[in-house]
């Protein structure tokens, strides 16, 4: 083989190289660097209108209970106040039932009443039990990915016990939960979920490990 055609080979091994390389590259910055802040921007304005939506659900209750009827503000809907409806947040086609802040690693997302693969590449979302309540009595599931780039649950692993959650519902109420337990443990594992809280207000967070071999459970209690 003449030394024309190594040169052309090698040639083509440095450029199939060279753009392995830059799609590698391409990949990390928009799964570290662009993705986050896209996913940062849209989660504000999420929970930004959820409160709004708050405020607005509490003037219509309490000119309700002034006996006041509202104007409605689409031209073609002609209901009281007696009979409107409770606005609900919607993330990305999800209902929204409130939002977590994890503030030692400045997490701060919407809490999904729904479990499915599009949900979860989402935000994060309950799990236990079915059709639940934030901020009530008993235990809450909320699962969330690792993507290991400080979204969502990634960072879950630098939490200790005494570390604060906090987590605002669709009533309006916000409480501060402490971490009193951190373990790991196999993704088939439930029995952690319907566990008895002698009446206090607890939730879970659950999430993968680095590896994705077993489930980092975070459990915390409001005190």
């Amino acid at each position: 083989m003449s030394a024309n055609k190594y040169g052309n080979i090698l040639t083509a091994i440095l450029i199939v190289l060279v753009v392995i390389i830059l799609v590698g590259l391409g990949f990390l910055t928009y799964n570290y660097i662009i993705k986050p802040h896209i996913n940062e921007k849209e989660t504000k304005e999420a929970i930004a209108e959820f409160d709004r939506n708050l405020t607005e659900n509490e003037e219509q209750d309490e000119n309700k209970n002034l006996g006041m009827d509202i104007e409605p503000t689409d031209p073609n809907q002609n209901q009281s106040s007696d009979t409107k409806v409770k606005k609900k947040t919607y993330y990305k086609g999800f209902v929204m039932l409130g939002y977590i802040t994890i503030p030692k690693t400045s997490v701060k997302e919407p809490i999904l009443d729904t479990v499915t693969p599009e949900s979860l590449n989402t935000a994060v979302a309950i799990l236990y039990p079915s059709n639940p309540q934030l901020n009530q009595p008993g235990n809450v599931v909320i699962i969330g990915h690792n993507y290991r780039n400080g979204q969502f649950f990634s960072d879950n692993k630098k939490l200790s016990t005494g570390d604060k959650i906090k987590i605002k519902d669709n009533s309006g109420n916000e409480l501060t939960y402490t971490i009193y337990k951190i373990f790991e443990t196999s993704e088939q594992d439930t029995s952690f979920y319907n566990r008895d809280t002698n009446g206090a207000i607890e939730v879970t967070l659950s999430t993968c490990t680095d590896d994705a071999k077993a489930r980092t459970i975070i459990l915390a209690r409001v005190e």
